[in-house]
């Protein structure tokens, strides 16, 4: 495993239901970590891979998936990089830490949400289901969505700021449209805050996690 890491593992031997949280840029695999006692009840092992990339922040060090370029296109080399270190990633942790692998939830918020989108569009067969907070889908992935019958039934959940002032609301429902067009059973929620998470979103999140892969509904 070439990533630096933060774990919460419930109590008990496992398997595990797992949720793979991919943090912002200039945060740490320490950022989402704290979120784990309050989704679902603790009962999922989250696992918090850090980003490769450096970032200064003032005095202190923070750290990304790939390097941004303000108002400027981006470098897809370095996606695609950043996007293959994280799914071996993924793989190596399913088979080191106890893992449900029919539970296996990929999360991201802000640069971490459009890296979790990339895992889930390309290998939606892997995930239990996808959550993107405060971030934007990539619309070149579009063309990646070549499972259409996994993605159809990959329960996804988006929830986003009004008053985001990194990521503009505009962008989220724009993510919505394409996830819709993919045909992707989604969630989305609005809340009256900023770039962040809030206790409304963890309740909501808690729930969508409950219903969605602790307890789903099976039909035939």
């Amino acid at each position: 495993m070439d990533l630096i890491h933060a774990v919460y593992e419930p109590v008990g031997s496992g398997p595990h239901p797992t949720i793979f949280a991919m943090h912002g840029w200039g945060a740490s695999a320490l950022d989402l970590i704290g979120l784990a006692p309050y989704l679902a009840g603790g009962r999922f092992m989250v696992i918090c891979p850090q980003g490769p990339v450096e970032v200064e922040i003032g005095p202190t060090r923070g750290y990304g998936w790939y390097p941004l370029r303000m108002g400027g296109a981006q470098d897809p080399e370095a996606i695609a990089n950043a996007a293959q270190k994280a799914q071996s990633f993924v793989e190596a942790a399913i088979e080191r830490y106890p893992a449900d692998r029919r539970k296996i939830v990929i999360l991201g918020f802000s640069q971490g949400g459009s890296m979790a989108y990339r895992l889930a569009i390309t290998n939606p067969a892997r995930y239990a289901a996808l959550v993107a907070l405060s971030t934007w889908f990539p619309p070149e992935l579009k063309d990646a969505a070549t499972d259409r019958d996994a993605l159809a039934r990959l329960p996804t959940i988006v929830q986003h700021g009004r008053a985001d002032e990194m990521i503009e609301i505009g962008r989220a429902r724009t993510s919505v449209e394409n996830l819709r067009e993919l045909r992707i059973p989604l969630s989305y929620k609005e809340y009256d805050c900023g770039h962040e998470i809030t206790a409304d979103a963890l309740q909501d999140l808690g729930e969508f996690l409950e219903t969605k892969v602790l307890s789903p509904i099976i039909t035939v």
